[in-house]
């Protein structure tokens, strides 16, 4: 599959949008990839990329609203690293979605499934294992480290579904920020252990005589393909350096912040430039506050010291990886977008909290949140050789529903297909039953974030 971008810097925004509807379907020569940092819970857009600082304070809540590098755009005060590079990635303000529970609203999100009733497993495969299954069967991969990453990745709510746990993430669960951390598995530094490693599994396999007949879920090629990658990443000596965050420099390691969250998108930065194409990233755990999500329910946490407690990180770790996707020349190759599955809600709720830690008072307290929002909320994309510096679509004045340009999930999905270099309106994928299943079956590429 051949894929790649078309550098339109010197292009008006009319003009690029007319290119980019007459090209969308033109074929790309280079193999691109994709970062998603991903946030459970969902982020309250008004108290970041969307804020309503004129409506009652009901609704607005405590934040001032800052300038940005684009003229007219403001943020809360909430993002001073985020404001200081506006101008290099985009705002969509128009995502909407139907589903208002944690698992539909995710599954919408990262697999399109239309159905709103929340499900205990997934019925379609998310984007993520859809475009390694994809990539997988081009034939055109040389790379030794795995098509797809998870840092930390996504794990409820999505998975690979039919297309079966081959195409599930390389998964790295440790914290990229602790001074031993290390991924197992990789990097045979010894070439007497590389070798005795091989002649075992040459001798395993002259023994494996089952019959793969009675194989009907697909069980033992999942385990092929474990054991393939297993073998590269031990034996492959650049598989160990790719995770190896030692070879970045100390200045580096802190403008990301010697946190999780910081080392996590850096090492996502280190995972694309050496060659990984899908990489997710969940931003989750302490460092968003008691209950170790966005899920900023009032019963769980105070929703704005929740937001003060995680926001310097988050600022600063997704400031530093969009400004060095374009400082490292990955500004079109590699595409980054922010989400979680949707917003908050836009009117303040009070609660009693149900239990102290960080960002929550003790048991019995009132105090302010927002919940489950999926009629109008935000997302950022960057990189993907994309015009930034703009404001995509708009919610009304209290910022519940979307007044201008919606995007749902299949446009947001279709988005991400197109700069992979997938036409998800065409492909099709067999089910459990055989049945041909389309990856995208509604919403088309959002013409501001495509080449």
């Amino acid at each position: 599959m051949q894929v790649g971008l078309t550098g339109f810097a010197s292009l008006s925004w009319p003009g690029l949008l007319k290119l980019r509807a007459e090209n969308a379907l033109k074929p790309k020569s280079e193999r691109t990839a994709v970062i998603m940092v991903f946030l459970p819970g969902g982020q309250s857009h008004i108290d970041t990329y969307d804020p309503k600082p004129d409506i009652g304070s009901e609704y607005r809540g405590p934040f001032k609203t800052i300038a940005t590098k684009v003229p007219g755009t403001r943020f809360t005060e909430l993002l001073p690293m985020n404001a200081k590079i506006a101008d290099k990635f985009t705002v969509l303000r128009s995502m909407n979605q139907a589903a208002g529970g944690h698992p539909a609203g995710t599954m919408q999100m990262l697999s399109g499934d239309s159905d709103t009733r929340d499900k205990p497993k997934v019925k379609l495969p998310d984007w993520m294992s859809v475009a390694n299954y994809l990539r997988s069967k081009d034939g055109k991969r040389t790379n030794p480290l795995p098509n797809y990453v998870g840092v930390s990745p996504p794990s409820e709510y999505n998975g690979p579904a039919y297309l079966g746990d081959a195409y599930s993430p390389f998964s790295v669960t440790d914290d990229p920020n602790r001074p031993n951390f290390e991924v197992p598995n990789t990097g045979l530094s010894d070439a007497s252990e590389s070798k005795r490693l091989s002649d075992r599994v040459a001798l395993r396999k002259s023994l494996d005589k089952m019959e793969r007949a009675f194989d009907r879920e697909g069980e033992l090629g999942a385990l092929d393909e474990f054991e393939s990658q297993a073998m590269t990443l031990l034996t492959n000596p650049k598989t160990r350096d790719a995770f190896d965050l030692s070879k970045e420099e100390a200045h580096t390691r802190d403008r990301y912040g010697r946190n999780r969250w910081g080392q996590q998108l850096l090492l996502a930065r280190r995972l694309v430039e050496s060659g990984v194409e899908i990489v997710t990233t969940q931003l989750s755990g302490p460092l968003c506050g008691r209950v170790n999500n966005w899920d900023d329910h009032a019963v769980n946490q105070h929703q704005f010291e929740a937001l003060r407690f995680r926001m310097p990180n988050y600022d600063r770790a997704v400031s530093a990886l969009i400004e060095d996707v374009y400082a490292r020349g990955l500004g079109k190759r590699v595409l980054v977008v922010v989400t979680g599955e949707f917003g908050r809600t836009p009117k303040i709720s009070f609660d009693r909290s149900t239990g102290a830690g960080d960002a929550s008072g003790p048991a019995g307290t009132l105090q302010p949140g927002r919940d489950h929002w999926p009629r109008a909320f935000t997302n950022i994309w960057a990189g993907g050789g994309i015009q930034t510096g703009g404001i995509i679509g708009a919610s009304d004045k209290r910022g519940e529903d979307v007044i201008e340009r919606p995007c749902g999930p299949g446009d947001f999905l279709a988005t991400i297909y197109h700069h992979l270099g997938i036409d998800g309106t065409k492909v099709f994928i067999k089910d459990f039953n055989g049945r041909p299943t389309p990856i995208v079956d509604h919403g088309k590429p959002i013409p501001e974030l495509i080449t």
